[in-house]
């Protein structure tokens, strides 16, 4: 964990006992839509022997008493300053836009709070590397929301790796859809296909995906990458208005990871009509494949087949119960709920199951080396 050591609980959550639940407060908890209210908010709810939410702020007096009520949570503030401040809150969330995150979550370390901030980390790896930092000088649990990586299918095939089941790992390959960055967006979503805004189809569906591959086979040692962007302009759903894209929309990267085996990550924007996510592993011994409907690992459940051995063709691996560490949720939230259940752990025993700040800085490294072999056409070496 890079040297960082954890604080796991707070002075206040010390004294009200191991067992009491962790107070959370949630900075961008909008009533009408959003990932606050689509994932997180039932996600803690699901786990009401780990998590009880205290307070949520936005940015408007009017939305925060409107979400107070929708939600059913005793504190709102139409500000963030408050609601790190609370004494009624052991950890912070931070759900809004990436371009804020560097902000608040600075804010919530400072006020020696515990934090869980959604990915990407930061607009960009500067800004991920000085809240990694940031949260090592202050000693507390600071988590990012890279949740594929706790997603019942990916957790299981990370023990058939470990285990043997393909035996050395020679190569894999992962083809996906961005879903978004396609020829329409919803408005609420314009903000995406703006590189600048640092929430990009390489920083999110990409990344995404890459961290769930990496946490399974190793991190990557070195990669080449081409990025471009086909399409030139998109339609905000509902206006019927045109604008210019402003962030890449296809994404080819391959190299080599760690132990030697070969990887290839190829994205596409939109959706397509035949593969969305496609995910291979080959090795000496087996081969595993995984498969979704959509093309963000991190939303969508994963259906894993395998062959092994003797076997001529892979069949359905039934993902076994033991990797379910919360309640399925409805819509697309069953993955922060796993990490939820991991990140009590880590905040109460001092483990390391959760995506850590530092583990962010990693994949934001990665990210940053493709954007430099596309930009430069020279190979990146990360380790």
């Amino acid at each position: 964990m890079s040297g960082q050591v954890l604080t796991p609980m707070s002075d206040a959550a010390l004294s009200r006992g191991p067992t009491a639940r962790i107070r959370v407060g949630i900075i961008g908890a909008n009533p009408d839509r959003g990932w606050a209210a689509q994932a997180h908010i039932p996600a803690l709810r699901s786990l009401p022997d780990d998590f009880e939410i205290t307070a949520l702020s936005t940015t408007r007096r009017e939305s925060a008493e409107a979400a107070r009520k929708l939600f059913g949570v005793a504190a709102a503030f139409d500000n963030y300053q408050e609601l790190v401040n609370s004494p009624t809150v052991d950890v912070v969330v931070v759900t809004v836009k990436v371009p804020h995150h560097l902000e608040l979550a600075t804010a919530a370390l400072e006020a020696g709070k515990a934090v869980y901030c959604e990915w990407p980390l930061g607009n960009g790896l500067k800004e991920a590397e000085t809240l990694a930092a940031l949260a090592t000088k202050k000693g507390v649990l600071a988590v990012a929301g890279l949740q594929a990586r706790s997603a019942p299918a990916v957790a299981y095939v990370r023990d058939l790796i470990k285990h043997g089941y393909v035996g050395e790992v020679l190569s894999t390959t992962l083809i996906g859809s961005g879903m978004g960055w396609g020829p329409t967006v919803e408005p609420f979503n314009v903000y995406l296909n703006d590189k600048k805004n640092g929430a990009t189809m390489l920083s999110i569906a990409l990344g995404h995906a890459a961290d769930a591959l990496c946490h399974c086979l190793g991190e990557i040692r070195e990669l080449s990458a081409t990025t471009t962007m086909r399409r030139k302009s998109f339609t905000v759903v509902g206006t019927g208005g045109s604008r210019p894209m402003a962030a890449d929309d296809q994404v080819a990267v391959s190299g080599l990871l760690e132990g030697g085996a070969a990887f290839s990550i190829h994205y596409r924007g939109g959706s397509s009509r035949g593969t969305n996510l496609l995910w291979e592993i080959n090795g000496t011994e087996g081969d595993l494949q995984l498969t979704a409907d959509g093309g963000q690992a991190q939303l969508f459940e994963l259906t894993v087949r395998g062959g092994e051995g003797a076997q001529s063709s892979l069949g359905i691996l039934p993902v076994p119960e033991a990797y379910r560490w919360a309640p399925a949720q409805p819509g697309l939230g069953t993955n922060v709920a796993q990490a939820y259940a991991r990140f009590a752990r880590d905040y109460r025993e001092g483990t390391h199951l959760c995506p850590t700040f530092d583990d962010a800085v990693t994949r934001h490294r990665m990210l940053n080396a493709i954007e430099m072999s596309a930009a430069t056409g020279q190979r990146q070496r990360l380790s």
